[in-house]
């Protein structure tokens, strides 16, 4: 296949996996961000699915490094399976008291040190804020006082000492909790030993998880899981959850850190700077004492979207290293997959702090939870990587910005594309720095949305979401039980070759036959008795459409890629529907190479790079070329010489010509552009996967369906208007459209920011804080026509 080298003068290889069932290996890092990460290419065993294990079977894996040898073969455990083996003791009534032996031995490796409040009061910054307070309005003793009292209660609010007592205590109930709530928590055995052989070759160097967040049990379940495995116990970050005193001290002496107020607000006075201060200084000294830090990247109602409680996090780490308050810190992002997500407080989007968490509300959940069943979990571990690398590589890359693209407004006003504004920033990558601010802004932004990609990558895809995306994007209305398990390991072999992993293993049947099980509420079965086959037949309605579109999310930036070429290929073929009259033939039809790269870069302009997974350190034009590639290797198009066919080929230049006029015989060594004969493409369908084109386009259908409904919107609200006013409007405009997808916050957060991206939207200042306003084009029905329309084109109905 390709070949090429990296920045560190390392070859680097595509490798294509045989077409077998063996669980691939993942969560690598960036190697263009983080290359002293890679070595050279090895041997590794495989781990068997669903067919008898290999002897050797070759894959990727690394020698030195963090990245363990012989990974694949280390095999799974359940954390929530504890017996006589995990204590130091054995007898009968070890067997039976085994929970409590072994949460009695579970070390704490580090804590917060005593002085921590004089180390934050004596921080260089924090005086110097508080020295600026006292300047600007009185600098007598008293007011220094006052303003050493602020910061020790802005400290005591953001977190508690650690009891031990009530710490092992609720390990024990989380434990017991656990096993009754999931079949089991799978955590990668492999994972654990490359992340315990980083803290082993880097001793003084502190450990911070990056992690997706699923539902609000997920704090729970990572400072549970890191305790058990060896890893201490972690500091977890709390975001937008409001919690009672007593909720907020139970979950303080367990580990939980709270934001200061104030904090996510972009404040002016002198009033937010002395909290911020104070959590930078935090921050730094809990580094400084090694303790474990957990970073959720996003809220468990939004996904694919980074938050700002994040950011706020985010922030101090960047300034630690920066400043060189620590030498170095190891990232770590975390996947976290569920069958079935727990219940979540926020399941309709809304804001958590409208209504405060009470203890007692969080007991009688987990109660009513425990009446229900989810399946099993499983958590990934993706490798260690340096945030000292990652800022270094990515300071030296921002020098070398590559060429801005087209903005998208000429084209779907359907004006003549103007030139290229190099002064417009195409994403955090791109911008130009003109102050400190203004880069740790887009230093923390690049690594809040690397490491969110990340961990969306090593995240395992659950039997109920190949299901649920088989459901909804294949069998919208019903199937066979034979035909769905054809289809359920059709999807599952194409998940395994694009290096995915998946969080089951065991018979094909039993698989299928469990993730109807988690979804019986939504489908009816019925038995064909001449047939000895099975109908499963999914119900018509909302919630039902809304609870498959939940799970599918899982697979969607596996095949992104893919799903983004074929909307492309089908708007493509709509253009040509009114010049050739009669539908013909798809496999008669032959693009250029230019048609396909400009709709496939108009699409990737057009959603954002979260929600496809998409790492934000590749520029758009190469990731257009890797879908072109994807579309090639998986079947969909087969390239051709460009003069055989001419059906579609609406090309500015075309090479009628023979081939021996193409040739540059004088002495100058540049390509020329003019003389270059570009590849043709025809659609295909692969013989061993009918429906390929249409499952993929299906793929971006809920997203697509989206922003035309917004499009309405539009016409139907009054500008300006707040951002978060705009979006509660947007989510209950959705909820009372007609349409088959159920509005999720994650939608409507991706179409503000998409209608934003691409000049719809303009968020402008005021004194009462950044308002949206609707750019002109768009205040005219014939603007909002041709915004459907462009958006319309993309979508499979």
């Amino acid at each position: 296949m390709k070949a090429w080298f990296s920045d560190s003068g390392q070859r680097v290889e595509v490798f294509i996996p045989s077409r077998r069932w063996f669980r691939p290996l993942m969560g690598r890092c960036c190697q263009a961000c983080t290359p002293r990460s890679w070595v050279s290419p090895g041997w590794a065993e495989g781990c068997c699915l669903l067919q008898p294990k290999p002897t050797m079977t070759p894959s990727l894996c690394f020698q030195d490094g963090f990245y363990h040898t012989r990974l694949s073969s280390l095999g799974f455990r359940s954390a929530t399976w504890v017996t006589e083996e995990d204590t130091r003791y054995r007898g009968w009534l070890v067997r039976r008291i085994c929970c409590v032996l072994a949460v009695g031995s579970w070390k704490v490796l580090t804590n917060t040190p005593g002085d921590l409040l004089e180390r934050v009061c004596s921080n260089k910054r924090v005086q110097d804020v508080a020295a600026s307070q006292a300047c600007g309005c009185r600098g007598d003793s008293k007011f220094q006082q006052q303003c050493k009292e602020k910061v020790l209660g802005i400290l005591a609010g953001i977190q508690a000492p650690l009891c031990l007592p009530m710490l092992r205590l609720c390990c024990w109930a989380l434990l017991r909790f656990l096993s009754c709530l999931f079949f089991s928590v799978q955590l990668h055995r492999g994972q654990l030993d490359m992340v315990l052989r980083a803290v082993r070759r880097k001793p003084g160097v502190p450990l911070v998880f990056l992690s997706t967040h699923k539902s609000q049990l997920d704090g729970l379940l990572l400072s549970f899981l890191l305790f058990s495995q060896g890893l201490g116990v972690p500091r977890v970050t709390v975001g937008n959850l409001t919690c009672s005193p007593r909720l907020r001290a139970l979950l303080g002496c367990l580990g939980a850190v709270f934001l200061p107020t104030r904090v996510e607000q972009a404040l002016s006075d002198q009033d937010g700077e002395l909290p911020v201060a104070v959590l930078a200084s935090y921050v730094e000294e809990v580094l400084r004492s090694r303790q474990p830090l957990v970073v959720f990247l996003e809220e468990p109602s939004a996904p694919w979207h980074l938050s700002g409680p994040a950011r706020a996090w985010l922030a101090p780490l960047y300034r630690a290293v920066r400043d060189g308050a620590v030498p170095d810190i190891l990232l770590v992002p975390v996947g976290i997959a569920y069958d079935r997500t727990p219940d979540r407080f926020c399941r309709d989007g809304a804001e958590p702090s409208a209504q405060p968490l009470g203890l007692r509300a969080c007991l009688w959940a987990a109660c009513r939870a425990l009446c229900r069943c989810f399946g099993c979990a499983r958590v990934d571990l993706a490798q260690p990587f340096s945030l000292q690398e990652f800022v270094a590589k990515s300071l030296i890359c921002q020098s070398s910005m590559g060429k801005p693209l087209e903005e998208l407004l000429p084209t779907i006003l359907g004006m003549l594309s103007s030139q290229p504004d190099y002064s417009r920033a195409d994403g955090p990558e791109h911008r130009m720095t003109t102050s400190s601010e203004a880069e740790e802004e887009m230093m923390v932004t690049k690594l809040g949305l690397h490491a969110l990609s990340d961990a969306i990558a090593c995240s395992a895809v659950t039997a109920v979401g190949i299901t649920s995306a088989l459901l909804l994007h294949k069998h919208r209305k019903c199937v066979r039980l034979s035909q769905l398990m054809a289809d359920f390991a059709w999807l599952l072999e194409e998940t395994l070759l694009r290096q995915h992993d998946v969080s089951f293993s065991g018979q094909l049947r039993a698989l299928v036959l469990h993730s109807l099980a988690m979804l019986r509420a939504h489908l009816t079965l019925y038995h064909l008795a001449p047939l000895g086959d099975v109908l499963v037949v999914v119900k018509d309605s909302a919630e039902t459409q809304w609870e498959l579109s939940c799970h599918s999310t899982q697979i969607v930036p596996i095949f992104a890629s893919e799903a983004v070429g074929a909307c492309a290929i089908r708007a493509l073929l709509l253009e040509l529907l009114p010049f050739v009259g009669e539908a013909p033939c798809p496999s008669s039809i032959t693009f250029s190479e230019d048609e396909l790269h400009h709709k496939i870069l108009t699409l990737l302009q057009l959603l954002p790079p979260s929600l496809l997974g998409l790492k934000p350190c590749q520029p758009l034009d190469c990731q257009s070329q890797d879908i072109l590639d994807k579309l090639t290797l998986c079947g969909l198009l087969e390239a051709e010489e460009e003069g055989e066919r001419y059906l579609c080929d609406v090309s500015s230049r075309r090479c009628r010509t023979p081939h021996w006029t193409n040739l540059d015989f004088s002495d100058s060594d540049t390509d020329s552009d003019d003389n270059h004969c570009k590849r043709c493409f025809r659609i295909c369908e692969p013989k061993d996967s009918p429906g390929f084109l249409l499952f993929f386009c299906h793929l971006l259908s809920p997203v697509l369906a989206t922003y035309v409904r917004a499009v309405a919107f539009l016409e139907q609200h009054s500008w300006p208007q707040p951002e978060a006013m705009c979006a509660r409007a947007l989510q209950q405009f959705l909820a009372e459209e007609n349409g088959l997808e159920h509005p999720m916050w994650s939608l409507v957060l991706s179409t503000l920011q998409s209608f934003k991206n691409i000049g719809v939207l303009k968020e402008r200042p005021s004194p009462s804080g950044p308002l949206l306003h609707l750019t002109q084009p768009f205040c005219s029905s014939e603007g909002r026509r041709k915004l459907r329309a462009f958006l319309e084109q993309f979508m499979q109905l």
